[in-house]
């Protein structure tokens, strides 16, 4: 059930069913989340059944503020608190080291927590809302099925759960990919996942260099092997139906010379068309020049393609610049899922 987030009583419909431990469909700037308190366990686990996501994939747990940030974690380096003042609200999550004996189902049993402060305003007044009763977190990983394509539309969540899930109805998300995960428990900003935020602007915000972790999660460039674990960090993920393929557009236009096969339904998403696709009558869309307008429209648009019943989406591969890095992260992992699962 969709409802609008910004209508009367919305915001009290959903704290009610989050009190009765039922999940709620939460609107974020980055994408929408599958929501319940981050401190009751058995309503979390909910969280992990209805997703199909393995138990040990840690979720993120979302708060008003950072004065918030006490009831969950027990130590917050300065450069995290720089970092916060910062990025909050945004799309930004931090681990920190977690309080003893809180959020089993939400860390995964880790000694770590994720936390983010939203920006949307219908996440705001739902979390300020939540402290006011006692709830003073979000468990809130995206509202899809593990591995699939995140959603960015009220009515993607619909489509993933039906209408049994109260959604809060926040309009498209304005960000469009999640948010740059930073492990904040090793003594520097090491960025497990990026987002929309560069490690620049990360460096100069934590007055401190930040680094890149190595991908999958795995040993960061501080050489400490104790990594966290962290959410859409796996190397195959966002994956539609549609095999995905990243290609340049000269790689396309090859492609498209010896292109025959009347069962293959090809989608192309490039910034433009590649050479060869005027005769060949395929579904093309183009992909915007900006890495935020990307960002905003890219799960959309590989949700667009699989509701045609494309077989293959071939997108073009972005340019390898730090502004294009959560971008071309998320477009790897979809693509290496088709690449091993197909």
């Amino acid at each position: 059930m969709i409802i609008e987030g910004s209508a009367p009583g919305s915001i009290d419909l959903a704290v009610e069913s989050l009190l009765r431990d039922e999940l709620i469909g939460l609107p974020t700037e980055t994408v929408y989340g599958l929501a319940s308190n981050a401190l009751n366990d058995a309503a979390t686990l909910k969280i992990f059944a209805l997703k199909g996501r393995p138990v040990d994939h840690p979720l993120i747990a979302h708060i008003y503020d950072s004065n918030a940030v006490h009831h969950f974690a027990k130590e917050v380096p300065e450069f995290a608190l720089n970092l916060m003042q910062a990025f909050w609200p945004g799309p930004l999550t931090l681990i920190l080291k977690k309080m003893d004996g809180i959020a089993a189902a939400c860390t995964a049993g880790a000694p770590t927590i994720a936390l983010r402060c939203p920006a949307h305003p219908v996440a705001q007044a739902l979390l300020k809302r939540c402290q006011e009763v006692g709830i003073w977190g979000l468990a809130a990983p995206s509202a899809n099925r593990f591995g699939r394509v995140s959603p960015t539309h009220a009515e993607h969540v619909a489509q993933e759960f039906g209408d049994t899930l109260t959604i809060l109805n926040g309009g498209p998300s304005s960000v469009g990919i999640e948010s740059t995960i930073v492990d904040c428990t090793r003594g520097a900003p090491i960025v497990l996942r990026p987002g929309m935020l560069t490690l620049k602007e990360l460096s100069h915000a934590a007055k401190c260099p930040a680094v890149m972790a190595q991908r999958p999660g795995a040993q960061a460039q501080t050489g400490d092997i104790d990594t966290p674990k962290a959410s859409g960090t796996l190397e195959s993920h966002y994956a539609p139906d549609a095999l995905v393929r990243l290609l340049s557009t000269n790689e396309m236009g090859a492609r498209l010379q010896n292109f025959r096969s009347p069962n293959l339904q090809l989608a192309i998403w490039s910034r433009s068309p590649p050479i060869g696709i005027e005769a060949k009558n395929l579904n093309h869309a183009l992909m915007p020049d900006t890495p935020a307008e990307c960002a905003k429209a890219l799960f959309a648009q590989l949700r667009a393609f699989d509701a045609l019943g494309m077989t293959e989406i071939w997108v073009e591969r972005p340019p390898q610049s730090p502004e294009w890095a959560g971008i071309t992260d998320r477009l790897q992992r979809a693509a290496h899922s088709g690449t091993e699962h197909r």
